[in-house]
């Protein structure tokens, strides 16, 4: 099932036989075909890669570009959305080059372990807020409703500067732009339409009176040759930010959750030794066998990839979830441990668009660990774990649900 094999590609995504199971596919691709044919819910063709080595010698060579627009490229879904894969904020920022480079080293200055620690007292009253108040509403309770979504949105909210109570908007236009099934052209593009113009408003509103946010510091940043971010820039990173600022990190909050639940001798483990809480968000980013799509790659000149020649005009996805588990990199890939280190995992990526919110998300995460261990050590899931139901069609990937006792 390389690329020149007549076999019929593969569908992609692929499930395994419960929301926290990895498809059974994975191993065997590892092992048999690293660099497979694979058809997309769009119905194009794509190349999937499912080895660590693979995925990482892709993601960190800066030849190939996360170009979703480029002729040829395969679309990840018929209906592309605006999000993660097309669209204005996948077009708008420079995707390669010195150009994107500069426009990381100008948003990273905000992401710097310094700032992210900064932020980590309110997160911890954020999150505190949120558990007794899923507390007062009594078991069992939806933990991704309660906690998991409403944290990360509150903290974007904060380090954007747009306000809290417009969180049910963003919920709304990241769902409608993340979703590779649920919505029509139609309603893609109005979504897309109403966030421009709420954000077009927002750093408006921002340049009369700046704030000391991020896209207040963004507006009258300049790089070392005197560059400004245009208008059109800062729209689409703060559009960026928003979407995947909350959305990935509150699926992620679920999925770990569950995760943990799911064995009760990983969370006793943990009640036991709170020491390894930093441990086990880092396991839990490495074992998650729902992260969604995966990152496309498109290469416009020929590659050498897993001992495969990959031609011009192919578009690549790189499965993170299933490099994770590849036993070449890790120890008994296949098993949840949580004192594992190190823990080389790509679940933020690698190379020049290895994700800059990765030291907020672990934060986050690592708080909603803490926090639960302390004030609800009795947790467990209301509903046995092979019936936990995950969110379809979101590129993201995520449980629609995370029923809780105590």
């Amino acid at each position: 099932m390389s690329p020149g094999d007549p076999e019929q590609p593969l569908t992609y995504p692929m499930y395994g036989r419960t929301a926290l199971a990895a498809p059974e596919a994975w191993e065997r691709l590892r092992q048999r075909c690293p660099v497979a044919r694979v058809t997309l819910p769009s119905g194009d063709e794509a190349t999937l890669l499912t080895r660590y080595d693979d995925v990482r010698q892709v993601l960190a060579d800066p030849r190939f570009g996360r170009l979703p627009t480029a002729d040829g490229a395969a679309r990840i879904a018929e209906n592309e959305s605006g999000g993660v894969f097309g669209g204005e904020m996948a077009t708008a920022v420079p995707q390669r080059g010195e150009r994107h480079q500069r426009w990381r080293r100008t948003v990273g200055r905000w992401f710097t372990a310094r700032r992210m620690n900064a932020l980590r007292p309110g997160i911890e009253a954020m999150a505190g807020r949120l558990v007794e108040e899923m507390r007062e509403h009594g078991h069992p309770a939806d933990l991704r409703a309660h906690l998991a979504f409403p944290l990360p949105v509150r903290v974007i909210c904060k380090l954007l500067g747009v306000p809290d109570a417009d969180r049910d908007r963003f919920a709304h236009w990241s769902d409608t732009l993340l979703n590779l099934t649920r919505y029509t052209q139609e309603e893609i593009d109005t979504a897309q339409a109403d966030f421009t113009a709420y954000m077009s408003a927002h750093i408006a509103a921002e340049r009369r009176r700046p704030g000391d946010d991020l896209l207040g510091e963004l507006i009258t940043a300049e790089d070392t040759d005197g560059h400004r971010m245009s208008e059109r820039e800062l729209v689409a990173t703060g559009q960026g930010l928003l979407v995947a600022g909350h959305e990935t990190t509150a699926n992620m909050i679920g999925k770990m959750v569950a995760m943990l639940l799911a064995d009760r001798r990983r969370w006793e483990r943990l009640l036991a030794e709170p020491a390894l809480a930093r441990s086990a968000v880092e396991e839990a980013l490495r074992f998650d066998a729902n992260p969604g799509i995966g990152i496309p790659r498109y290469l416009d000149a020929p590659a050498e990839v897993g001992g495969t020649v990959l031609p011009p005009g192919t578009t690549v996805v790189c499965s993170m979830a299933a490099a994770n588990r590849d036993d070449s990199a890790f120890e008994a890939a296949g098993e949840m441990a949580l004192d594992r280190s190190p823990n080389p995992h790509l679940a933020f990526g690698a190379g020049p668009h290895a994700c800059l919110g990765q030291g907020l998300a672990r934060i986050e995460l690592t708080v909603v660990l803490d926090m639960l261990l302390r004030r609800l050590p009795t947790l467990e899931l209301a509903v046995p774990a092979a019936d936990l139901r995950p969110l379809e069609g979101l590129a993201v990937g995520g449980l629609s649900e995370v029923p809780v006792r105590w």
